[in-house]
Parts: structure tokens; sequence; C-alpha cells
């Protein structure tokens, strides 16, 4: 049964993952400068819609981790049906999201495990969960992971299993550029190109090998270098890499969805009321 806690915690989620859709400029990526192009528009309003056929699924993910009490093999899998089952929704809805999905329901799921747990526990709880494989999920390689395997990159499962360190790091980028003075539309940008100067993004690599993945790494630490988007330095640089980015028609799509998770854990902790028991915080640091 889903509770007002688990609708709680997947409307933040969508919440978060609707932030991110919003914030512009985002080089290379979807941001509502498309609402005003010919081309694009249709796009974008599908995928702002379509972030929102990620809430049912997400809440049934918080109320199976509730339910179950602990990052277990059983969880695992029961996430797996239920995510396969969201994407077919999203996909009527319009399509897209499936990276910011992965991310969104494991940290959904560790986040309903403790209500209490902070950002950094949450991640933590997240990895526990996808440590144990999916048993039921077809073994036919999807793209990003034969990507992965042909360049040796972590991919969307193994950034999970190493507890999310890019949504970490953007975290950290988000307090660092709110303690400098910036506005808030600049702290997302500065962690969003945290995450593009080191995710190795198997969406990059796929259209444009590993030549183009480091060339907008290049870009992204040359807007940071520059003392970030804050700046008119950092704002120059930042404008340059996105018309580039949309010139080559390359897409960093993993940083996306991983800002997502960190403007997700940065929301908590959602107001989810509490639950007896031993909170997961503890059981998993050993982990």
């Amino acid at each position: 049964m889903i509770s007002r806690e688990d609708e709680a915690l997947a409307q933040a989620a969508v919440t978060a993952l609707t932030g991110q859709l919003a914030l512009a400029p985002k080089p290379g990526l979807p941001d509502p400068r498309d609402l005003g192009a010919r081309t694009t528009r249709v796009d974008h309003t599908a995928l702002r819609w379509s972030a929102k056929a990620l809430a049912p699924g997400l809440a049934a993910m918080a109320a199976a981790a509730r339910r179950t009490g602990e990052p277990t093999s059983q969880l695992r899998t029961e996430l797996g049906a239920i995510g396969r089952c969201t994407e077919h929704s999203v996909g009527l809805a319009g399509g897209g999201h499936r990276g910011a999905l992965w991310a969104l329901g494991l940290l959904v799921a560790a986040a309903a495990l403790d209500p209490h747990a902070e950002a950094k526990d949450v991640a933590v709880a997240a990895k526990c969960i996808a440590a144990h494989p999916d048993r039921r999920v077809q073994r036919r390689p999807s793209r990003g992971s034969s990507i992965s395997a042909k360049y040796g990159a972590a991919g969307a499962r193994g950034e999970a299993r190493a507890g999310f360190p890019h949504i970490r790091r953007a975290l950290d980028a988000l307090a660092a550029a709110r303690s400098a003075g910036a506005d808030e539309n600049e702290a997302r940008l500065d962690a969003l190109l945290t995450v593009m100067s080191t995710l190795q993004d198997t969406e990059l690599l796929h259209t444009a090998g590993p030549i183009g993945l480091r060339h907008v790494q290049a870009g992204a630490r040359g807007v940071l270098d520059a003392s970030g988007t804050a700046t008119e330095a950092g704002r120059v640089a930042l404008h340059a890499l996105d018309a580039d980015l949309h010139a080559r028609a390359w897409s960093p799509r993993g940083s996306a969805g991983l800002l997502a998770g960190a403007l997700f854990l940065d929301s908590l902790p959602v107001t989810v009321g509490s639950r007896s028991g031993t909170g997961i915080s503890s059981r998993v640091r050993a982990a």
C-alpha cells in the first residue's frame, strides 16, 4: 500500500527532475529555451509532461522499500520490476528520463528505508541496493552497458554501485557555490558542470567517442576554472560551450540525470513522518 509519505518522496523526486529541466542555459541539453523554438518546442514539452509520469512508479518503489525495510536482493528485484513498468508508462507519456529513473528510483527507495537519513547516507544505502543483481532482468545488453564494456566506463550501474560519487560531488558544488554568493540557477549550473567535467558519460561516448568526451569534460572544466557561472568570464565560457555542443549535437544526458539525483538529495529531509525500528544509516555504513 502506498502511503502519503511514499507519495511525498516521489513528488520530491519529480520536482528535482523538473527543476533540472527548468535550468538554463544547459550546454547541449534540453532547457526552457527550446519552448521558443519550432523544432524543439514539442520535445521539451513532452519531457516536462513525461517527468510527471514517473511519480506513481517512484511512489511504488518507496512503498516497496518501506515494506521490505532492508537493502536486500528481494528489494532490488522488486525495484527492477517496478522500473520496467514505469519506463513503459513514461514512454506512453512522451518518453525520456531512463537514466534519471534509474538514479531517482534507487535514491527514493533508499530514502524510504530511513526518513531521517542525511543525503550522503541515502547515497550509501542506494549503493547497497544496487550491489544486488536484478534476477528478473533480461540478459540482453543495453546500449549503455555495451558502451561501458567497450570503453571501460562505469556507466549508470557502476555509478550506483560506487554510491553515486558524481551526485555527491554535485552536492558539494551546490553548497560551495551558494556559500560563495551564487544564486540558485548559478549554483545548479555549477553543480551540473562539476558532473560533466569528470563523468564518463556513455551517451557522449556513443555519439562522440573518447575524444569527444574529453572535449566536453575540458569545456566544463573551463567554465569552473573561470570561477563558475556567477562570474562574467564563467558565463562567457558557458555560452561558448553551449553553442559548441549544440552545433555538434552532443548531449551529456548522463550528467543531467545525476544532477536531478543531487537536487533530490538536496531537498531531503522530505516530510515523510517517522516509523519505529533502527534506521538504515547504522546498518549500511559498514557496507
